[in-house]
């Protein structure tokens, strides 16, 4: 897959094909007694992609590959099975680079974000590969999930490695959305003029991932989509990214974007779905 924009010093270009399964939702009202058995159902289907390399949480996606390259052994729901990479980012302390965490089960998650969206729950699985991305969202569907949900699903293929930080912390129950596409004066700018809006927009994000904030890397959703890319980053608290996105205003990371964000609080699937 070509780039849209180059590397930099804080984001190191994905091998592979691995894909965002990325979900919008808002939550219907079940038939009487359905719910416990579309939990199971769909329970059960998310145990089977496991299974199949699909990864079911931003904590998970989180991780990356095994050091080693190998691919993890499949995961019992809470369990986190491998260490985090981090990638090198310009002016991040010493360690950055080389912060590891530890196991962790991979409980199928989402983020609340009825409390201030028009969508009560985002999230963010991956797939090992668009073609079982595409598979596997109509497997859900087929399971129940269109029978609890309304749902946007938004595919596409990873662009950039996860970048974590000494900072982050596993405990860390929020995490931020953002969805964007490049705009007119992007489309219209030089190659230099794009490279140093990347460069001024590392500084916001090397000073991101120093205040605790860990980002999933980027994924590309321009194949099917009104936006170009995703990403999505773990939080300590809300007012991390409100500091945040007054330093991306700063380096004006708006100019060349169209942004549409969302935040929300960790919350198991599984309580999503049992919600009264």
């Amino acid at each position: 897959m070509s780039l849209l924009s180059e590397e930099t010093e804080v984001f190191e270009a994905a091998p592979g094909q691995r894909c965002a399964v990325v979900f919008l939702v808002r939550r219907r009202t079940p038939a009487p007694g359905d719910t416990g058995r579309t939990a199971a159902a769909l329970g059960a289907e998310l145990d089977a992609l496991r299974a199949e390399g699909w990864w079911l949480s931003v904590d998970r996606i989180l991780d990356g590959e095994r050091p080693d390259g190998g691919e993890p052994a499949e995961a019992s729901p809470g369990e986190r099975t491998e260490d985090a990479r981090a990638a090198p980012c310009r002016d991040v302390p010493a360690g950055t680079e080389s912060a590891r965490a530890a196991p962790h089960r991979d409980v199928p998650t989402v983020y609340a974000t009825g409390f201030s969206h028009d969508v009560d729950y985002v999230g963010m699985f991956e797939a090992p590969s668009p073609s079982s991305a595409l598979a596997g969202t109509r497997r859900l569907e087929e399971a129940g999930w269109s029978r609890v949900f309304r749902t946007a699903w938004l595919l596409g293929q990873r662009e950039f490695l996860p970048v974590v930080g000494p900072a982050s912390r596993r405990e860390d129950e929020w995490a931020f959305f953002a969805l964007w596409s490049w705009n007119s004066a992007w489309q219209a700018a030089t190659a230099q003029q794009r490279r140093a809006y990347d460069e001024e927009c590392d500084v916001a994000f090397a000073a991101d991932v120093r205040d605790g904030a860990a980002i999933t890397g980027r994924h590309r959703l321009d194949g099917a989509s009104r936006w170009d890319h995703i990403g999505v980053w773990r939080v300590p608290d809300v007012a991390m990214v409100d500091r945040a996105m007054r330093e991306h205003a700063r380096v004006a990371d708006f100019k060349f974007t169209t942004s549409r964000h969302y935040i929300g609080r960790r919350t198991r699937l599984d309580d999503a779905l049992r919600r009264k």
